[in-house]
């Protein structure tokens, strides 16, 4: 690398330091690392697509924030799911400390660094497997595992003491060199000056330029390292109290090697967004945004799960007319869905899942629904609605159509699991029969001696827990009910208030609309339910009046009543009257929401809060951690753990963390079903002033008395038996406990189906499954595994994201041979054109090409398959005199991507020679600089 270009690398990296806020005494770590490196790669890539589509683009005011980057993307309801991805990808990261802090291979200690570079080489080929499969939630769960020891390699190693200023990119190559390693027998360090350890590192490994890093251990007495070697150093290493003493960690201002802690974290940020743009050149620019979450798209999925025994036939026929509505409205828009889902169920089984991101080939399919069989008076509406769960992205919308009981009940908890664990909506739509169906039934009214009171409270129950509502109408009736519900939502609705009562009881309920809130309504199910409404300013409307300024639109349809109410920001009320079970949830339109996870204090040497995959404990103090989204100007106020068909809520202690996120320390978690609520303060529109906003997390949740956990490698390899250890607990009555062990792709799987517990004793276990050889690269899998109690139904899961993985043989590039270049290029270069003509191959032993795209040039670009060898792409290229050069991107089908550049610049050698394939690294440095020269000029930075 030239020196020039070293130095403008380094200009980058200090400004961005500026940027990211980099200050004497305020340490940088992984969180806000990872979240910078992707809020700046977030904005390059948004630039470059204005560019090529001719657009303009403002860049967002510095510092970064996820509604910043996502407006000037041009996607602003894209705010919260930006934030979501980057919340997920940070807490990926953060936990490598808490799972794996003394494997030394996943933060470059002890030297590990071929071990540490081959978790890095192979969780990028799995994250671009899982976006070709668009698999986004699993590309993000192994982005925020690698990103990890990208960034632990500049702070742990030498790198930075041995003069570097760019970053070293061979990390992310499996087939090149990382450096010169030290022998094992090397001695690396001497002792540190007292606390001084500036200069400990020896010079003649300085001077050969070999690459070290720090030993590390916790355990006194035991803990040692090979004789002169560096060690990590801080309180908790025990290896530093060994000759030679010390350390070499650039973690914080205060660590061993503290005063190259800007240097280190700079580096850090530069190589996450280096490992960032690798993936964004194999996956392509708009399937890499979507991955980080931003889309001109909702981030959800459309979901239907359909009863196609002959009894629907009537059913089937709206949900074609509504499926029609809801495409039209929406094609096009921020709310067109991720993706379309659909799951028909039979009796006995469970149809042939349909997902796609085509509007027109969904609709298709729908059409060509038809309804026959069935015969019994029950259907596996369960199966159904699992499969949809484990196939549907996170958050997304499922609508379930049904006139029959579940014959599957006992699937109830691993729906519940499921519900709890994606935090997708479901609602249920139960229909009775017309007199042309066996179903006969003479009104709606008679549904419940179809269905009987317990099979209606199961879907109520699931309903209740998602979010959703069970809504029982007519066959008549059922386009108005889903046209109620769909014209409502949108990726911006928000929840104000949800709440159940079962048996039914008078209750009074409160809300607060603020001013960032349009259209907010009122939806109820339940029989004979009375209601006040009551607004900020006192009028109150009931639900006998006919008319009344208080509710501006009001339907009612089977068992489902939704309110509009005018637009007044306060405190409104809602008074409920029913002897009968009733839902009451409130719901509006706006930016500002909020995302959480439950941790726990890791009890590791790290310290911290991991995220649990499992539900909390019951009854014993618990934490969250929550993150604001839509607004950079709202705080958290209060945070309170609310019953969901009670009166009853625990309310948090606030603690303010880096990057917008909060700490809320509990008492203790409720023992029934509970949602989360939180309050805060925020400043929108045009006012200095700040007002109260308040929100309801729309999925509840439950605890238990079971703790379960597993870890497992997050990489499958097709054929090859995979096993996931895991354990259980009861802090309960101890017993025989039932245990279920699913994974959503049916794979073969042994594990046990029970367990002897006694309180307080770890029981293990292990799954074992098996992916067929054919599977494709890039398919993930979530493996559930639940216990339950026999006595009391208490029960609690865990999931895990797999990603099934081929091995990787093909490390090389795609490779361009000029076949022509011509050029009749005149005086005037805009009446002439040049072409050029290049065959790209990907070698005998490769995976194939994928795909050539232009990274620079304004002409016309065309490929083709040669007709004598598929593995060979044949491209050509025209353009205009005036548009001198080109650079094609060449990818294979594995990732490996190269670069071509040609020119028909009198005199240029490019013309006349073959391509020049430009390696990554010095690509990725110089869309670097690009984009730090571009954030110069927008800071007036010279």
């Amino acid at each position: 690398m030239s020196s020039g270009l070293a130095v403008l690398c380094l200009l980058l990296l200090l400004t961005g330091a500026q940027g990211f806020g980099i200050l004497p005494g305020d340490s940088l770590n992984h969180l806000e690392i990872t979240e910078r490196a992707i809020l700046d790669t977030a904005v390059q890539v948004c630039h470059a697509l204005a560019q090529a589509e001719g657009t303009d683009f403002s860049f967002p005011t510095q510092p970064y924030t996820a509604k910043s980057v996502a407006v000037a993307c041009g996607a602003p309801k894209s705010s919260k799911s930006f934030r979501q991805a980057i919340f997920f990808i940070t807490v990926m990261n953060v936990r490598v400390d808490i799972r794996h802090a003394l494997n030394a291979s996943f933060h470059f200690d002890e030297e590990m660094f071929v071990q540490g570079r081959k978790i890095i080489t192979e969780g990028l080929l799995a994250i671009k497997a899982n976006i070709k499969q668009e698999n986004f939630e699993a590309a993000r769960q192994k982005l925020g595992e690698i990103c990890h020891p990208t960034q632990d390699f500049y702070s742990h190693s030498n790198w930075v003491e041995l003069g570097n200023k760019v970053p070293n990119a061979n990390l992310i190559r499996s087939d090149t060199s990382i450096g010169n390693i030290a022998d094992e027998s090397r001695a690396t360090c001497r002792n540190c000056d007292g606390d001084n350890c500036t200069n400990n590192i020896l010079e003649d490994v300085i001077e050969g330029q070999i690459l070290t890093s720090g030993y590390f251990g916790i355990v006194p007495l035991v803990s040692t390292k090979p004789k002169g070697k560096c060690s990590h150093g801080g309180a908790v290493d025990q290896t530093s109290t060994i000759e030679p003493k010390g350390g070499i960690n650039k973690d914080t201002f205060s660590a061993s090697h503290g005063h190259l802690h800007t240097a280190a974290a700079n580096l850090a940020i530069a190589a996450t967004s280096e490992l960032l743009q690798n993936i964004r050149l194999d996956a392509g620019d708009r399937p890499f945004l979507q991955m980080i979450g931003i889309s001109k798209r909702s981030s959800k999925a459309l979901c239907f799960v359909i009863d196609t025994t002959q009894s629907m036939s009537e059913d089937i026929d709206a949900v074609k007319s509504v499926t029609s509505s809801i495409i039209n409205s929406e094609v096009g828009t921020e709310d067109e869905p991720a993706a379309y889902i659909l799951v028909p169920f039979n009796d006995p089984d469970v149809g042939m899942l349909v997902k796609t991101t085509d509007s027109t080939v969904f609709q298709t399919v729908i059409n060509g629904l038809s309804a026959s069989g069935g015969g019994d008076e029950q259907e596996p509406s369960l199966s159904g609605l699992q499969l949809a769960l484990m196939s549907a992205p996170p958050n997304s919308e499922i609508f379930l159509f049904t006139d029959a009981a579940a014959k599957d009940k006992q699937l109830k908890s691993t729906v519940t699991a499921l519900i709890e664990r994606t935090q997708s909506v479901v609602n249920f739509m139960i229909t009775n029969s017309s007199a042309l169906n066996r179903r006969r039934r003479r009104d709606a009214r008679q549904l419940s001696s179809r269905i009987s009171a317990s099979d209606a409270q199961l879907y109520t129950d699931l309903a209740q827990t998602s979010g959703g509502l069970a809504v029982e109408v007519s066959k008549s009736e059922l386009p108005e009910a889903i046209g109620i519900i769909t014209e409502s939502s949108s990726s911006s609705l928000v929840t104000l208030l949800q709440a159940a009562r079962n048996p039914g009881e008078a209750d009074d309920f409160t809300f607060i609309v603020d001013e960032t809130v349009t259209d907010p309504r009122v939806h109820i199910t339940g029989r004979s339910v009375r209601f006040t409404v009551i607004s900020p300013t006192g009028e109150s409307q009931q639900s006998g009046d006919s008319t009344g300024s208080v509710i501006t639109a009001s339907t009612s349809v089977g068992n489902f009543i939704t309110l509009r109410l005018k637009k007044q920001s306060g405190r409104w009320e809602v008074r409920m009257v029913s002897a009968d079970p009733y839902t009451l949830k409130v719901t509006g339109q706006s930016p500002v929401d909020f995302l959480f996870d439950f941790v726990e204090a890791s009890q590791g040497p790290m310290g911290g809060f991991d995220v649990l995959d499992t539900r909390p404990r019951a009854g014993v103090n618990s934490s969250l951690l929550v993150s604001l989204t839509g607004s950079d100007t709202a705080t958290l106020t209060e945070v309170a753990l609310v019953e969901l068909s009670g009166s009853g809520e625990i309310r948090g202690v606030v603690e303010t963390q880096d990057s917008g996120n909060f700490l809320v320390l509990f008492s203790m978690i409720p023992s029934v079903e509970f949602s989360v609520r939180v309050k805060g303060q925020n400043v929108s529109g045009t006012s200095t002033a700040s007002e109260v906003f308040q929100r309801q997390f729309s999925t509840s949740f439950r605890s238990s008395n079971l703790t379960i956990t597993a870890d497992s490698n997050s990489i499958l390899t097709p054929g090859t038996p995979y096993t996931v250890p895991f354990s259980v607990m009861t802090n309960g009555r101890g017993g025989n406990f039932t245990i279920r062990a699913t994974n959503s792709r049916s794979f073969d799987s042994t594990s046990p189906t029970s367990l002897i517990l006694e309180a307080g004793k770890d029981v293990n276990g292990t799954v074992t499954l098996t992916a067929p050889r054919n599977t494709p690269s890039g398919t993930d899998l979530t493996l559930t595994i639940e216990a339950e109690a026999a006595v009391g139904g208490d029960t609690n899961y865990i999931m895990l994201r797999i990603s099934i993985i081929n091995p990787l043989t093909d490390f090389t590039e795609p490779r361009c041979e000029l076949i022509q270049l011509q050029a009749n290029c005149s005086e005037n270069c805009s009446m002439s054109t040049w072409d050029l003509s290049v065959r790209v191959t990907d070698g005998a032993d490769g995976t194939g090409v994928d795909r050539v795209s232009l990274q620079k040039g304004n002409g016309t670009l065309n490929t083709s398959l040669d007709a004598g060898n598929e593995n060979v792409t044949l491209v050509s290229y025209s353009a205009s005199c005036c548009d001198a050069d080109v650079q094609l991107q060449v990818v294979d089908r594995v990732g490996n991507v190269g670069s071509c550049f040609y020119t028909n610049r009198e005199g240029s050698q490019s013309a006349q020679s073959s391509s020049t394939c430009v390696r990554q690294s010095l690509l990725l440095c110089l869309n670097t600089v690009m984009l730090g020269l571009l954030l110069m000029t927008q800071l007036g930075l010279r």
